[in-house]
C-alpha cells in the first residue's frame, strides 16, 4: 500500500510539474520560434544556395532532411538547460521545498517539454521538407522505426540537458555548456558525406553518436539498407539516456541537499 501511494505521489508531482513546463513553453514564443526557425532557415541555405555544388548520390533535400531534424533536437535541448539553470539560480527549487511536492519532478516536467516541444518543430521541419521537395520513400513501419529512435536520442538530449542545467550558475552559462549539442552534428554526416572530409575529421565524424542515428534515420526515410548502423544508434541512445539520467538526478540530488 505504501509503494502504491509512493508511486501515485510521485506520478502526480511529475504531471503537475510537465504542466508547468509546457505553460513555461507556450509563454516563451521566443524560444519556440528560435527552435523551428533556425533548422528551417538553415535547410533553406543548404538546399538552395549549397546544395546543387554537393554531391550525395541523390536528391540533395533527401539527403539532408534527417541531419536537419537532428539539428532541431539540439537547439531543443539547448532550451530546456537554460529553463532548469532559471529554476535552479531563481529560488524555484527552494520554494518547492516548502511545498509537498518531489523536487526531482522539476527535471522530469523540462524532459518531457522538451519532447513536446520537439515533436512540433519536428513536424513542422519534415512538412516545410515535403513542399520544398522531400520525398521519402519509406513505410508506415519504417516511419514508425525511424520515429522511435528519434524519440531515444531527444530523451536522452533532453536528459543531458538537465544535467546541464543543473550545474550551470546562471542561464548564460546553461546557454555556453549547451553549446556542444548544437555544434556536433556539423561534425557528422548531417550535410556531407563523410568520406569528402580530410581524413582526421572524418574519424571523429564516424566516430561520435549523430552520424550512425542520422545514417540509420536516413536509410528509414528512403528505404535504403540499415546495416550496422541501426544497432549502433540503438547503443548510443541508451548509453547516453542511461548515463545523462543517471548524472542529471545525481547532481540534483547534491545540489538540492540540504
Amino acid at each position: 500500500m505504501t509503494t502504491h501511494t509512493g508511486v501515485r505521489t510521485a506520478l502526480s508531482d511529475s504531471t503537475t510539474m510537465i504542466g508547468r513546463s509546457i505553460r513555461l513553453s507556450r509563454r516563451n514564443t521566443e524560444m519556440l520560434i528560435i527552435s523551428v526557425a533556425l533548422p528551417l532557415l538553415m535547410m533553406l541555405l543548404f538546399v538552395y544556395v549549397f546544395g546543387g555544388a554537393i554531391d550525395t548520390g541523390t536528391a540533395y533535400i533527401n539527403y539532408v532532411v534527417p541531419g536537419i531534424v537532428l539539428l532541431c533536437t539540439g537547439y531543443g535541448a539547448a532550451s530546456t538547460a537554460m529553463a532548469v539553470a532559471d529554476d535552479m539560480t531563481t529560488g524555484m527549487i527552494d520554494r518547492l521545498r516548502t511545498l509537498p511536492i518531489r523536487g526531482s519532478a522539476v527535471l522530469t516536467g523540462h524532459v518531457t517539454a522538451s519532447v513536446a516541444r520537439n515533436t512540433v518543430s519536428t513536424t513542422i521541419v519534415v512538412g516545410v521538407a515535403i513542399a520544398m521537395g522531400f520525398r521519402p520513400t519509406a513505410t508506415l513501419a519504417d516511419w514508425l522505426l525511424a520515429a522511435g529512435l528519434l524519440l531515444l536520442y531527444v530523451l536522452a538530449l533532453s536528459w543531458l540537458a538537465a544535467g546541464l542545467g543543473v550545474v550551470a550558475k546562471n542561464v548564460e552559462a546553461a546557454s555556453a555548456l549547451s553549446f556542444a549539442m548544437l555544434f556536433l552534428p556539423y561534425l557528422s554526416s548531417a550535410f556531407v558525406p563523410t568520406h569528402t572530409m580530410p581524413s582526421f575529421l572524418r574519424a571523429i565524424s564516424d566516430h561520435q553518436p549523430i552520424t550512425p542515428v542520422i545514417e540509420t534515420v536516413r536509410a528509414l526515410l528512403t528505404d535504403t539498407p540499415v546495416g550496422d548502423n541501426g544497432w549502433i544508434a540503438l547503443t548510443w541512445c541508451l548509453g547516453l539516456l542511461a548515463a545523462s539520467f543517471t548524472l542529471a538526478t545525481t547532481l540534483f540530488r547534491r545540489r538540492t541537499r540540504g
